[in-house]
């Protein structure tokens, strides 16, 4: 068996590690209660916050100060300061993780001798909250599944920390992620690492932590690992989520800069595309059927990003408008509309479910905002097809032009903004 063997729970350490830029004290104090009310016992757990260099003197004393707080509660807090402009590195979430995964490995868990076998790190944003049993339940997929040493563990990101406060399109716009990242979870054999996830740490150093010099580290991670175990790993769903914030900045067009930036950087985990196509072509061990796997769901993942919504905003009348009397007499002409309606008719039982699902999700609402919010919130789904096309396959088609054309993009910190 490949299963991971412990005499007790208090073998098993969870190592997580909080890249922090220039976040607000309420957004990570936040992340750091809910930590402190799960239920895994403390002392085996391992607390790094990781603070930007190049964010200058905004992120140091708010961990010192969040540290103040929880020390009582934290026996293993620490914090560290991830230097700028290293070699061999660029500026993001990716060099700032590895700077304390190593750190942690070579000043706590060498010097302790745990074996890394019995550590899980995770991966969470600075605005993550956990529920009180979110590691418990870590715990028990790293303990229950078939080979925990090569699999990564992803929960459902909910972002609905401050969603009472954020506009109608970055509502739409988190709970359209959400929704996306929960169906995946039910096909695991396409789950690829997003955001805040878990792995083993004995799977970390074997790859040697994760790349320092990529934007989309999160994604990157599971290559680097597939890589390494010549095809033997995947992502376990856990079908568990945690919280994360909607997109808010200080004004409304702030925002929406905002989450046109947000899906831009995640539309440039494209660049993975070049990556594992080059793996495949180098590892001769995986299997052609899992390469071809692999390779097709996220190439025609991300070519969709950049156009179905466009392709469906102009399929009914575009053929017609720029057809002519030769085409308009056509069979394809006179089918055209009516598949575009049947398609359109499937998306308005998809926006129905979405409104459904929605007010489920929503957490409670704050005193300072009135039961006809929840109308707004309701009505705020006719945006989807703007927003679809604005906020989803434009930025797709920019990143993707760019890096078509190497103008590449550094990696964009979003803004956390609490009202």
């Amino acid at each position: 068996s490949r299963k991971v063997k412990i005499k007790s729970y208090k073998d098993l350490w969870h190592l997580v590690i909080l890249p922090s830029y220039k976040e607000p004290y309420e957004v990570v104090k936040g992340a750091i209660d809910s930590i402190a009310k799960s239920e895994w016992p403390k002392q085996n757990m391992i607390l790094v916050m990781a603070v930007e260099e190049s964010g200058g003197d905004e992120g140091y004393p708010v961990a010192a100060r969040i540290k103040e707080e929880y020390k009582s509660i934290f026996p293993n807090f620490f914090i560290i300061k991830h230097p700028s402009n290293l070699p061999g590195e660029s500026p993001g979430k990716g060099s700032n993780e590895r700077c304390a995964g190593v750190w942690a490995k070579d000043n706590f868990i060498d010097n302790r001798n745990i074996p890394y076998e019995n550590v899980i790190v995770s991966s969470l944003d600075s605005d993550t909250v956990v529920y009180p049993q979110y590691f418990t339940c870590l715990a028990y997929h790293y303990l229950t599944c078939e080979n925990p040493l090569r699999s990564s563990f992803q929960p459902i990101p909910l972002f609905v920390n401050n969603i009472w406060e954020a506009p109608a399109i970055s509502r739409v716009i988190s709970f359209s992620s959400t929704f996306w990242h929960a169906m995946n979870q039910e096909r695991p054999e396409k789950l690829l690492t997003f955001s805040s996830h878990s792995m083993s740490f004995k799977a970390l150093v074997d790859v040697g932590f994760w790349q320092a010099n990529v934007v989309s580290e999160d994604s990157r991670i599971f290559w680097q690992c597939l890589f390494y175990y010549d095809g033997d790993y995947k992502v376990v769903p856990l079908y568990y989520p945690v919280c994360m914030d909607a997109n808010v900045a200080r004004n409304l067009l702030r925002t929406l800069i905002n989450v046109y930036k947000q899906q831009r950087r995640w539309a440039y985990g494209s660049a993975d595309i070049a990556y594992f196509l080059f793996g495949f072509m180098k590892n001769k061990k995986m299997k052609t059927s899992q390469k071809l796997h692999h390779g097709f769901y996220v190439t025609e993942g991300f070519y969709s990003w950049g156009t179905n919504a466009i392709l469906i905003f102009v399929l009914g009348w575009l053929p017609l408008a720029l057809g002519g009397d030769e085409f308009n007499t056509t069979l394809l002409s006179f089918n055209l509309p009516r598949i575009t309606r049947f398609l359109l008719t499937i998306g308005m039982v998809g926006i129905i479910s979405s409104v459904f699902l929605s007010l489920v999700l929503l957490p409670p609402r704050p005193p300072e905002h009135g039961k006809r919010k929840y109308i707004v919130m309701v009505l705020q789904w006719l945006l989807i097809p703007a927003t679809l096309i604005i906020f989803g396959a434009f930025p797709a088609i920019e990143a993707q032009t760019r890096l078509m054309f190497a103008r590449y993009l550094p990696f964009w910190p979003t803004e956390k903004f609490r009202k």
